[in-house]
């Protein structure tokens, strides 16, 4: 039976939705995790309710913009438990708008924190990896990146960059030391439009998600599946969508 049984596992973007989520499950399966984001008293209030359930959990005050950060994350995880297994690359930000409004601040927000927040996050891991001789990149992307839809030109944008990065790692990867899986959820219930500054997008997006989005539970469980195969085998990419998204 596959297991996730002393999997240390290191997560950005860890102080809700996808990213706690993650954590509870992955703790609750028996892993080791590392929660960080930028909010140090969510993150610790979420690795103190799996501690009293049982499972391992430590914090770090992250902001993935910063690459010293994603070393100390990494350092910091190699301290408490001598290595760290799998990295999910799992922060993101989605100020979206039509090209028109010329939201340059927002465009480079997304590709600071979605595109640059990930590259920080392989530099600070792959050495790591290699020197391990294994490790398993995971990042969440977007279904996004897979249709364009208006007003998500850019980040879309980041997103697909994010799955270039993956497959090209995957392929100077082939001797096995280091395993890549991008997963792609639609609409899941999040606090993700928070991050939107155009109010009637924000506010279609929260309706579309109230109305089809799915818990950020079932991301969490495909990013287990990944994470819990055999060495041998290497879960590329993933889509996770609520059933009535077209």
């Amino acid at each position: 039976m596959l297991s996730l049984h002393d999997k240390i596992v290191a997560i950005t973007g860890a102080s809700g939705g996808i990213g706690e989520a993650t954590a509870r499950l992955l703790a609750r399966r028996g892993a080791a995790v590392v929660l960080a984001a930028r909010r140090g008293e969510r993150i610790d209030a979420i690795a103190q309710d799996i501690r009293q359930e049982g499972g391992r959990a430590a914090t770090c005050v992250v902001d993935v913009t910063k690459a010293e950060d994603l070393q100390r994350l990494v350092s910091l995880t190699i301290d408490l438990h001598g290595r760290v297994d799998v990295l999910v690359n799992n922060a993101g930000i989605a100020p979206i708008s039509p090209l028109a409004a010329l939201d340059t601040e927002g465009w480079s927000a997304m590709i600071d924190v979605n595109l640059r927040g990930m590259l920080n996050g392989v530099a600070a891991a792959l050495p790591v990896f290699r020197q391990q001789g294994s490790g398993h990149l995971v990042s969440i992307v977007s279904v996004a990146g897979l249709t364009v839809s208006p007003s998500m030109a850019v980040y879309a944008a980041t997103k697909n960059a994010v799955r270039t990065v993956h497959e090209g790692l995957r392929t100077e990867s082939t001797d096995g030391a280091v395993r890549t899986t991008a997963v792609s959820p639609g609409y899941v219930r999040t606090d993700l439009a928070d991050s939107m500054a155009d109010l009637h997008i924000r506010e279609r997006t929260r309706k579309n998600m109230d109305a089809m989005g799915i818990p950020p539970e079932a991301v969490a469980r495909a990013v287990a599946f990944a994470i819990e195969q055999p060495d041998d085998v290497e879960i590329g990419e993933i889509s996770v969508r609520p059933t009535v998204q077209a």
